[in-house]
């Protein structure tokens, strides 16, 4: 259903609903506390050596990766995607731990936690080309913040070098030959900042959740590997679990033509649309369109017009599913290797637009949280990484904290 949206300026200088709207009853289901958006995996970001050799990915080797949940609950599931595999993902055995310490990106588990994965009763899985497949619900309690780890054992391996991957993983997964899915550790295994084949987890929850629409300022470059620190982060820690936040974002993406991945308009059903529990989305994607297209003053007033009728299909189209789209203002690129002609003129005419036309049901202005008082074109030198684009880890904080908690109530 459609719904309209009245704004007032907070004091922060966000926008926000000035009368709250009604809310659906809380249920409880299946939802997804962890996502990552599959990507065809490019040439340089498939595992190295000896595991990519000869059309053969992952043969007789396992894949020990950890990930980090939003909310808690006690039975779960995973997700597994081939969704860009040119050839059948044959998955031999999985095993779901806690990992030593807790940490994000070791090798080692806590082998007392050990549990091991089935598919519809068997403990493989052959997934098709384009598919995704679901785990058996297991009993396996999680906090809200907990990492997990999911090892995945491939005895044949997946023949073809196209398979399926999030590489801005900005944690750290091993790799090491033979069928290790049980073991407590994987001593002389090769470490790689890449996720494969896993897409999501789910939990029984009654939490809602959240899904962020983004490119490489929501997928985290910039931020401390294995420190979970990006700006969906550190908003899931300030909603301490109550909602689930889901990450489907990509370096390099854009919202109108392929990038790094499917544009936002084709990936919308598969990212959105087909997650679980969702009830909100935050967009903030843009820069990639206007920073890649001609830097003349008609490509850039085209560009700016065809990101404010894509913005508003796809607030109609989450709208249609009744989910709620907070639209994020695009953050300063002056100085940066996007800086070139009317790029700039662009991104003020489609932050205008985001700010004053009243599509969204809320506007978030991370460009106000982020820009330099003095140079506002620019980001303040404190979050800048130094490449005058993207953020470092306290950059990342003042997004995070530029969202109104109270737009998910």
């Amino acid at each position: 259903m459609r719904r309209r949206s009245f704004f007032g300026l907070a004091a922060t200088g966000v926008l926000t609903p000035a009368v709250a709207q009604a809310r659906p009853t809380a249920r409880t289901g299946w939802v997804n506390t962890w996502t990552s958006m599959p990507q065809l995996t490019e040439p340089n970001n498939m595992p190295p050596p000896p595991f990519t050799q000869d059309g053969l990915v992952l043969a007789d080797a396992t894949l020990r990766q950890t990930v980090r949940v939003t909310t808690g609950g006690r039975r779960l599931r995973l997700r597994f995607s081939n969704a860009f595999g040119g050839a059948v993902l044959p998955i031999t055995a999985v095993t779901i731990a806690l990992p030593q310490g807790g940490r994000a990106g070791v090798s080692a588990i806590q082998p007392a936690t050990l549990r091991r994965v089935t598919f519809n009763g068997r403990s493989s899985v052959d997934v098709p080309v384009g598919a995704l497949v679901l785990s058996d619900p297991l009993d396996f309690a999680l906090s809200p913040g907990t990492n997990v780890t999911v090892t995945v054992y491939l005895a044949r391996g997946q023949a073809s070098n196209q398979i399926t991957s999030h590489p801005g993983s900005r944690t750290t997964s091993h790799l090491l030959a033979g069928n290790h899915a049980d073991a407590a550790d994987l001593p002389g295994a090769t470490p790689t900042d890449h996720w494969y084949f896993l897409s999501g987890i789910e939990v029984w929850s009654s939490a809602p959740a959240l899904v962020v629409i983004g490119d490489s300022l929501s997928d985290g470059r910039g931020s401390t590997t294995n420190g979970n620190n990006r700006w969906p982060d550190q908003l899931a820690d300030r909603l301490r679990g109550r909602v689930a936040v889901l990450n489907q974002a990509a370096g390099g993406n854009r919202v109108l033509n392929d990038g790094l991945g499917p544009s936002v308009l084709a990936r919308l059903d598969r990212d959105l649309l087909a997650q679980s529990g969702v009830r909100w989305l935050i967009l903030l994607e843009g820069v990639n369109d206007i920073g890649t297209a001609a830097t003349t003053e008609a490509a850039q007033k085209q560009v700016a017009d065809d990101l404010i009728a894509a913005y508003q299909q796809i607030v109609e189209r989450a709208h249609a599913h009744d989910i709620q789209v907070y639209g994020g203002t695009i953050l300063p690129f002056g100085g940066s290797f996007y800086d070139e002609g009317f790029r700039e003129e662009a991104r003020q005419t489609v932050n205008r637009w985001i700010r004053t036309s009243r599509r969204f049901d809320a506007v978030i202005d991370f460009d106000a949280a982020v820009r330099d008082p003095a140079t506002p074109r620019q980001l303040l030198p404190v979050a800048d990484v130094g490449d005058h684009l993207h953020l470092n880890p306290t950059g990342y904080r003042m997004l995070a904290e530029a969202v109104p908690l109270k737009l998910f109530r």
